[in-house]
């Protein structure tokens, strides 16, 4: 084998991006977690602190503004805010879902004019496709957009949208022909401001309180018809292969709430003592944490191959099975998370059961991750069709 065969592993760029980004997290997110949480109110000192040191919106290309940073990069950034706030890593994390049908399918000067602020930090920007009635099965959505002259307007409300209310911009999926199903969908950007956009009242939630869930409501809303992402029609088809890229923006915020949890939770065995001894010389927990471990790393190096191959699918390299692996990334970690995180409240035993320790706010957080982007039932199916091709 040749010396300088890639090692399969991130670089040490990405290694000092982790350390940045850990250091960032600690010293500026961890200490008001709880806080967000109890008061389910949005972690604006998250994103005052990710904006003034460059990492919420790490994906947008160099040429609107954005560092440029690889799918990996963005991975180990949503994954190290997750595992000291999951709330928090909702911000670059949705920043990337809402942005990537634009990155994908738009035209030159939509981007140049939604991606740059983004990038500066200015703006925000959401993914709306759920409705009431069309969850798992999207295409089913009723939200319509109708051709008007140079507008379009959009009547409909979008369901379950994160960061709603928070964010400027919003990725809008709308149906411009009825006849058609999927292929009469089409993707528009809508902004907050925008005459006839109102919002829901927040979701009360099991987990994630500090990020805002709420419906979009669009009445007789008129935009420029230059606002369309990509060819009317498209939109579904670019929602899918959207998704294809930030299911494992999801797996990296399941790896870091599961982080998250196992670091507190082997902190916490080597103090607490039982017996005349601390609880980690038990072989029982020596167990649990073997387990939780080698599971947690089995699930970050399949994200993380993932995520390689979605850098490589942006830059337009034929990539047959990048559905497959970010679902199979997604599904994973998701219940990875859900795993070790109720399992480092057993490992606390009644303390991991109360508010005054974490690990029972990451347990609530990681459940989410099973549900949302998909649901892993729903991953199974696509997993299953991809391999019976």
């Amino acid at each position: 084998m040749s010396s300088d065969f890639p090692a399969y592993a991130p670089s040490e760029e990405h290694e000092l991006l982790r350390q940045t980004i850990r250091e960032l997290a600690d010293t500026k997110i961890t200490p008001h977690a709880a806080d967000v949480d109890e008061n389910a109110r949005f972690p604006q000192e998250a994103l005052d602190a990710l904006v003034a040191g460059d990492l919420h919106a790490v994906h947008i290309p160099e040429a609107y503004g954005g560092n440029g940073a690889d799918a990996l990069a963005t991975v180990i950034v949503i994954e190290e805010v997750a595992r000291a706030c999951a709330s928090s890593s909702l911000i670059p994390a949705v920043n990337k879902l809402g942005t990537v049908p634009v990155l994908l399918s738009g035209g030159e000067e939509l981007k140049k004019k939604y991606l740059a602020p983004v990038a500066r930090g200015e703006a925000m920007f959401s993914y709306a496709l759920s409705e009431a009635e069309a969850g798992s099965d999207a295409a089913g959505m009723k939200t319509r957009a109708v051709r008007d002259g140079d507008h379009w307007v959009l009547n409909g409300a979008k369901m379950w949208i994160t960061n709603a209310g928070v964010s400027e911009y919003y990725t809008v999926m709308a149906v411009t022909d009825p006849g058609k199903g999927a292929r009469g969908i089409s993707a528009f950007v809508v902004e907050k401001s925008d005459p006839g956009v109102s919002f829901g009242p927040k979701e009360r939630k099991l987990g994630i309180k500090g990020s805002p869930t709420r419906q979009v409501i669009l009445e007789d809303v008129r935009i420029p018809a230059d606002r369309i992402i990509g060819e009317e029609g498209t939109g579904f088809k670019t929602a899918l292969a959207t998704l294809d890229h930030t299911r494992i923006t999801i797996a990296a915020q399941a790896l870091g709430i599961a982080q998250g949890a196992l670091d507190y939770a082997i902190g916490y065995v080597k103090e607490r003592k039982q017996f005349g001894k601390p609880i980690s010389d038990f072989q029982g927990v020596q167990f649990m944490l073997a387990d939780m471990a080698m599971k947690l790393e089995g699930a970050r190096q399949l994200t993380y191959h993932a995520a390689i191959k979605s850098e490589r699918a942006f830059h337009g390299e034929e990539i047959p099975d990048l559905t497959f692996v970010s679902s199979a990334c997604k599904c994973l970690a998701s219940d990875v998370a859900m795993d070790v995180t109720t399992d480092a409240v057993q490992l606390l035993g009644g303390y991991g059961y109360t508010q005054d320790f974490p690990v029972e706010r990451m347990m609530r957080d990681a459940k989410i991750t099973q549900i949302y982007e998909g649901t892993n039932q729903i991953q199974r199916v696509v997993m299953a069709r991809q391999i019976l091709k």
